[in-house]
C-alpha cells in the first residue's frame, strides 16, 4: 500500500487471482452496468436476477457497489477451477439471469444492442481486473466501491459511499469479508453450458467487423 501511495494511485483494480493461487481464480464476477438513462435501481434489478440464477444452482454471492453507477456480484469458488471453466460458468450465470427476465437484462456486449437494458457483464472472469472492495473511484465526490447486504439494495445509492463517509461506516469491521459466502463447487452443467456460449469480446469484435463491411457495401 505504501508503494501504491507513492505512485499516487487512487483506484485499485486487482485480478481475481491471489498470489499463491494463480492461475486459479478465487471468484466469479458479474458486473451490472445500467444503460444510458437508467438508474442505480435498474442495476439492483439486474443484480437480483443474478442472485436468483445463482440460487437455482445452489450458489450464493456477495454484492457491492462498483463505485460508479453499477454493482458487482462476487461468487467465491472452491480451489482447483481453471480460468476457462470459471469464465464459462460466469457466462452461463449471466445467460440464465437474462432468461429469467429478458425485459430487464441483457448479455449483449455491443452497446447499441442493449436497448436500454441492464448489461450483465460476464467478461471480468477469465483474466480481467475489477475495482476492489473499498477502492476509491475517480468520480465526482470520490465514491468508493462498498459492500452491501442484499437487503440494503433498495435503501442506498452509490453516492452514499465516499472517501469521507466510508471510514465511519466501516469502523473496525470488514463487511466485505462478513458478507462473502464460503467458496463453492460449481455445478458441472453450469460450466458445460458456459462453454457453448461465445466469448463476448471476441463475438463483438467479429460482429463489429461484419457490420462495418455491411455499411461500406451499402
Amino acid at each position: 500500500m505504501i508503494w501504491f501511495g507513492n505512485q499516487r494511485a487512487v483506484e485499485y483494480h486487482p485480478t481475481l487471482f491471489s498470489a499463491d493461487s494463480a492461475p486459479e481464480p478465487t471468484h466469479l464476477v458479474l458486473d451490472l452496468d445500467p444503460s444510458p438513462g437508467q438508474t442505480f435501481a435498474d442495476a439492483v434489478a439486474g443484480a437480483r436476477l443474478i442472485r436468483e440464477a445463482l440460487a437455482a444452482d445452489g450458489l450464493a454471492g456477495a454484492v457491492k457497489t462498483s463505485g460508479s453507477k453499477g454493482l458487482h456480484v462476487f461468487v467465491p469458488v472452491a480451489a482447483g477451477i481453471d480460468v476457462e471453466d470459471a469464465a464459462a460458468a460466469t457466462r452461463a450465470v449471466a445467460a440464465r439471469a437474462e432468461r429469467i427476465d429478458p425485459a430487464v437484462a441483457t448479455t449483449a456486449f455491443i452497446r447499441e444492442d442493449r436497448h436500454g437494458k441492464v448489461f450483465l457483464d460476464a467478461t471480468r472472469s477469465g483474466g480481467a481486473t475489477v475495482a476492489a472492495a473499498y477502492s476509491p473511484r475517480i468520480r465526482p465526490g470520490v465514491t468508493v466501491s462498498f459492500p452491501l447486504r442484499w437487503s440494503d439494495l433498495d435503501n442506498v445509492t452509490p453516492a452514499d459511499f465516499t472517501l469521507r463517509t466510508v471510514p465511519d461506516l466501516i469502523g473496525d469491521t470488514d463487511p466485505w469479508q462478513s458478507e462473502m459466502p464460503a467458496p463453492q463447487e460449481l455445478p458441472r452443467d453450469l460450466i458445460e453450458e458456459g462453454h457453448t456460449i461465445p466469448v463476448a469480446r471476441v463475438q463483438a469484435m467479429h460482429e463489429g467487423k461484419r457490420r462495418a463491411r455491411a455499411r461500406r457495401e451499402e
